[in-house]
Order: structure tokens, then sequence, then C-alpha cells
């Protein structure tokens, strides 16, 4: 039997919106916000030079990498990612580095009760790569969303052939479990993900970020 569950009234969101962070990493200070209009040259100009290092792991769309991340087609998505937010179905977040946006954190399909889960995906531009900043961005989205949005589980779906995604899902202690088979459009054809998971009761106290700080990946800002 097929069941329903009612999205939060909007201007209810638990958690949202929020500023979670900061941590230091080496490449310096990260931090999470909500996404804004004025966002939208940052996002461009990222996106449109990262087209070879992005869309790899990206879903299929029509019209083209360059077009569908011009600038001109940011407003319509900010608008579509701020009603998601206020509407309690996601948490889109920006990531920035010693305040300048360098990618997203998205916690998507968030369910409440009785499920309270969500996905969450995330992007960082190419050069800033290997610096910790997406793995503390990712730490700090976790424990927001096991922290005030109060939610209990947390998935990552991330192509095999994706080492770098993977890293970051297992230092954050993800694990595993399974593989789903043709699962997404991605990059021109339907293509198999590994599934993460987490869950709020795996938490060591302090979070993941509390994790990272404690095994001398970052430190708090």
């Amino acid at each position: 039997m097929a069941h329903s569950y009612p999205e939060p009234p909007v201007g209810r969101h638990p958690g949202w919106p929020s500023r979670p962070g900061p941590l230091k990493v080496p490449a310096g200070v990260v931090a999470l916000r909500s996404v804004r209009l004025r966002d939208g040259s940052d996002w461009s100009a990222i996106r449109t030079r990262d087209e070879r290092h992005l869309s790899p792991w990206e879903p299929t769309m029509p019209g083209g990498w360059i077009r569908r991340n011009a600038a001109t087609e940011w407003p319509g998505r900010w608008l579509q990612l701020r009603s998601a937010g206020r509407r309690g179905v996601a948490l889109p977040f920006a990531v920035t580095l010693d305040g300048r946006f360098v990618g997203h954190v998205m916690v998507g399909n968030v369910l409440r009760e009785p499920l309270l889960s969500a996905y969450v995906g995330y992007w960082v531009d190419s050069t800033v790569t290997g610096g910790g900043v997406i793995t503390a961005a990712v730490a700090l989205a976790v424990d927001h969303c096991f922290g005030p949005v109060g939610l209990h589980r947390l998935e990552a779906t991330v192509r095999p052939e994706n080492g770098a995604s993977i890293r970051v899902l297992e230092k954050l202690g993800f694990r595993q479990e399974g593989l789903f088979r043709r699962y997404l459009d991605i990059d021109g054809a339907w293509r198999d993900h590994y599934c993460y998971a987490l869950t709020a009761d795996e938490l060591l106290p302090g979070g993941l970020a509390g994790r990272l700080v404690a095994e001398g990946r970052a430190s708090r800002a």
C-alpha cells in the first residue's frame, strides 16, 4: 500500500535557513550557507570551466553543458532551490571557502516521519580539490541534518568510477550498502551506482566535524 508523507508548512522547515560551520582545513575556512541570487556569476564561471571535471558525474540534461550552466540559467534554478528549501523538501547549501563560493552540497528528497531521510550530493571547484574542502562541507551538512533538521538517515549514490567522491564518503564513515544497476542517466548513459548510507545513531559525540578535528583533518575556525 502506498503512503504519502505531508510536507512541513512553508517557513517551518526545521534547520532552514541556516549557516553550518565553519571548519578550517588545509585549503582555508569552509562554511555552508543558503544559495543566493548573486551566486550566479561564480556558479556559472566554475561550472563552465569545469565541464570535464563535473560532467562525468552529473545527470544527462538537454541543451548542452555551456548553455545549461550559463549565468542566465541561475535565476530560475535559484528560485527552484529557494522554493524547495522553504517547502522543507531540500536543503540547498552553497559551499564557501574563506567566504568565496566554491560549490554546492545538496540535501534533497527530504522525507519527514516516519522515514526522516534524505539524500546528499555535492560538487566543488576543481581548483580547490585535495584541500579537504568538500569533505568538511559534507561533514557540516550531515551534522546539521542529524541535529537541527532532525533526520535519521542520509544516503549518497556514487558511480563506482568516481574514486574521489567515494573517498569523501568513506572518510566520513558512510557505509556501502549495495549496487544500484543502471540507476541514473549520467553523462549520456544509464550508469550503475553504489549506495552509501549513514544514520544518526552511528555518529559519535561531536559528529562528523568532531571526527575530522580528532583525526587532524580540520580544526574549529
